[in-house]
């Protein structure tokens, strides 16, 4: 005798199989035919609890294990790091790019380096000029209208052009503040190194550690300049270069790449395409100091306090004058503006949001500016 409910659950089941994402599918390897070998077994039994049961087990169980390694996961799963290329944490964007083209494929150099995108296409917002490839050990090196300064958290985010976020080609990323000397973040590859990842083969974010390329096209995966404190030679605060390079992904001598940790890096490869290695979309900034406004002190103001402040910040002026101030926030808007008829100062900021804003304090012959930080 059929049991109807028991068909009902099926029907229900591969309904979400086919309108469940593909990505979260195969994270938890669900198909119509695991699913037809499930519903065998229970036909042998006729029951349905014993279905539902199975299936529930399967759910879980594969979610339990679908995050394998110890690093943020990809986009839609709790702990993932992505950010969104419309983020408005997102103040500014390189503004120039010099390439390094790489082979095709470095083992055949006969197919000869990648040819797709331009020094203009890693520039601007995500999503606006392309993708730049890279190829196998390419680069791309960065600059900006500004500063980079580190800041709470992430201070930039790295873009490339994942198609399901599970193909994932991964890049190297370095820092300069004098474009001369560059220093690399840690990263660290878990992936196993016992069979040579495809042409086309996946890789696990959870196994995947401060490489650029992490998150499927338009998230970026995010970088913090404090992981670099107290380097020689480098300022965590005056970032004026950021390099990108292409992880070529065999595992095999000579051409093997390592991580922080000594490990074999093993990512897609060969991809001997015009369009193979890395491809670089863009790079975006949260912690910035746009050209202009450094610090400019011409005898104005003897201490500033506290900063960064909660609701109100103090000034300290070295002579009184006919002063007047403007505070404006990253994009150039004032936010509060008026006279300072005393030596000292108290600006009531409570209105403001947290973030970063600059002041600026002047009169007919004098003018000073100081970035602000709202807790």
């Amino acid at each position: 005798m059929i049991n109807h409910s028991l068909y009902r659950h099926c029907e229900l089941i591969f309904t979400f199989c086919r309108t469940e994402p593909a990505e979260v599918l195969l994270k938890k390897k669900i198909n119509e035919a695991l699913l037809l070998r499930l519903l065998h077994s229970c036909l042998i039994r006729n029951d349905v609890n014993y279905f539902l049961i199975l299936f529930i087990s399967l759910v879980l169980a594969t979610d339990l294990n679908a995050q394998s390694g110890p690093y943020p996961p990809p986009i839609g799963q709790f702990g993932s790091t992505a950010m969104f290329k419309d983020s408005s944490v997102f103040v500014s964007w390189a503004t120039s790019a010099i390439i390094e083209r790489g082979w095709q494929n470095i083992a055949d150099t006969s197919l000869g380096k990648v040819t797709a995108g331009n020094d203009t296409s890693a520039t601007d917002k995500s999503g606006i000029n392309g993708v730049v490839s890279l190829g196998d050990g390419g680069s791309a090196t960065l600059t900006f209208a500004g500063n980079i300064f580190d800041g709470p958290g992430a201070d930039f985010a790295v873009f490339e052009n994942s198609f399901d976020g599970l193909f994932l080609e991964l890049a190297f990323v370095e820092v300069s503040s004098d474009g001369a000397n560059f220093f690399r973040f840690d990263a660290i590859s878990l992936t196993d190194t016992s069979v040579q990842i495809p042409s086309f083969g996946n890789l696990d974010a959870t196994n995947l550690h401060n490489f650029a390329g992490k998150y499927i096209a338009q998230y970026g995966t995010p970088f913090d300049l404090n992981e670099l404190s107290g380097i020689s030679g480098l300022d965590i605060n005056n970032i004026t270069h950021i390099k990108v390079i292409d992880v070529i992904g065999n595992i095999a001598n000579p051409f093997v790449n390592f991580d922080s940790q000594n490990n074999p890096i093993n990512d897609p490869w060969t991809t001997a395409f015009p369009v193979g290695g890395f491809d670089l979309d863009a790079v975006g900034v949260i912690n910035f100091n746009s050209v202009g406004v450094n610090e400019i002190r011409n005898n104005v103001i003897s201490n500033l306090y506290p900063n960064p402040f909660k609701d109100v910040l103090t000034i300290d002026l070295k002579t009184l004058e006919k002063y007047t101030y403007n505070i404006s926030d990253l994009s150039g808007k004032s936010v509060s503006n008026g006279l300072i008829n005393d030596l000292k100062h108290q600006f009531d900021l409570s209105e403001l949001k947290a973030g970063i804003y600059f002041l600026q304090v002047m009169s007919d012959t004098k003018f000073f500016v100081k970035k602000i930080i709202k807790e």
